[in-house]
């Protein structure tokens, strides 16, 4: 029996073999602090500059506006907490209603310490309209955060867009492209954005690491406290070893970027064909054309995704795509935004594809998946 084909890469990527070694030499002799004069610690403030610059050219931004963070919910904490610190005068932000809890939660506690929290809400495929987003916006409006890319569905939003209705108006624009970065091209120029969220562990960097993107002359203010690290804004002793990863990471994603390579489009296309093929009634969740090229959310028909995931567990691996309880079974919060049905919601499946799946590992997982409908109905 084959090993399982994983294929839940939005969840988390499988450490880059390149990225393993250089973590490991660094954790073997790069024993310096960066803030220490000497030659160790000189060393090892080099290489978070070279790895700065190297997620900077990722995403076409200045490395000075770049601040590494643990992950990229603390990210997306520093960028709402830290906006709200910095501003006196606007008490009023905008986000998406399927935006990940990393941006919810706080939105949600900013909500509770008096600020006005306007979620717009999602069409049937999980985008908000950016004159929707433009429309909410007040005099009072300090922030608006809306993700790049969903998690779940893989919906794209229009982030270039939102950006343009904002012009001239003194908003802030925040956008968390975890599940973007290093999937295809993200560029903080076209976007448009004061502030973006990286995570490294979704483009095969290390878990520990992410960033924020915080443009030049962008309000904002620690909400941890210590040292100076990080420009003020990320107090602690960096992560020698898993900065260094992220930086060789973001390099592996230049170069795949660079080459134009379509392997996440053409196996996501795959097997979908070969699932829509087997299985009547199967049914796409996300936009048909805006989203992920390695995401695939989909309804199966007469079966939970968890009682399909199960069956076919020992062919692949992957995840729902509804909350589902033991004492309850509805949508999750994506999907129920999105309007689908307890049923339809109840049988999603995410499936999602990493730059190392191949054409065969894509078939398996088809197999496994139509066979376990098959028993399942």
């Amino acid at each position: 029996m084959p090993n399982p084909i994983y294929l839940d890469h939005n969840a988390t990527t499988p450490v880059a073999t390149e990225v393993a070694d250089v973590m490991s030499k660094a954790l073997r002799k790069m024993y310096g602090n960066p803030s220490s004069s000497h030659l160790p610690g000189q060393t090892a403030a080099m290489a978070i500059s070279d790895a700065r610059q190297a997620l900077a050219n990722l995403i076409s931004g200045d490395p000075e506006e770049l601040i590494f963070t643990g992950c990229a919910t603390e990210a997306n904490n520093l960028a709402l907490l830290g906006v709200a610190r910095a501003t006196t005068d606007r008490r009023h932000l905008i986000i998406s209603a399927v935006e990940h809890p990393a941006v919810m939660a706080p939105a949600r506690y900013l909500e509770s310490q008096g600020w006005a929290l306007t979620v717009i809400p999602v069409d049937e495929h999980g985008r908000v309209s950016a004159e929707a987003v433009a429309d909410a916006v007040t005099p009072d409006t300090a922030l608006i955060s809306i993700m790049l890319a969903n998690n779940e569905v893989g919906t794209l939003q229009p982030v270039a867009e939102i950006s343009r209705l904002l012009k001239g108006r003194g908003v802030l624009l925040h956008t968390d492209a975890a599940q973007a970065v290093g999937k295809f091209p993200v560029n903080v120029e076209d976007l448009g954005v004061d502030l973006l969220t990286v995570a490294g562990h979704k483009f095969q960097a290390s878990k520990g690491i992410g960033a924020l993107y915080v443009r030049a002359g962008t309000p904002i203010r620690n909400v941890l406290f210590g040292a100076g690290h990080e420009r003020g804004l990320r107090p602690g002793t960096e992560n020698v070893p898993a900065i260094i990863g992220l930086g060789v990471a973001a390099q592996l994603a230049c170069q795949r970027l660079a080459s134009h390579d379509d392997r996440l489009r053409r196996h996501r296309d795959q097997l979908h064909e070969r699932l829509r093929s087997a299985i009547p009634g199967l049914a796409l969740n996300g936009h048909p054309e805006h989203r992920l090229p390695n995401t695939l959310n989909l309804s199966f028909p007469s079966v939970t995704g968890k009682a399909l995931l199960a069956a076919a567990s020992k062919t692949v691996l992957a995840s729902v795509g509804s909350a589902c309880h033991s004492d309850e079974e509805g949508p999750s919060g994506v999907l129920g935004a999105m309007g689908l049905s307890a049923c339809r919601a109840n049988g999603a499946v995410r499936l999602s594809a990493g730059w190392e799946t191949t054409a065969e590992d894509i078939e398996q997982a088809a197999d496994g998946l139509i066979e376990a409908w098959i028993q399942l109905t």
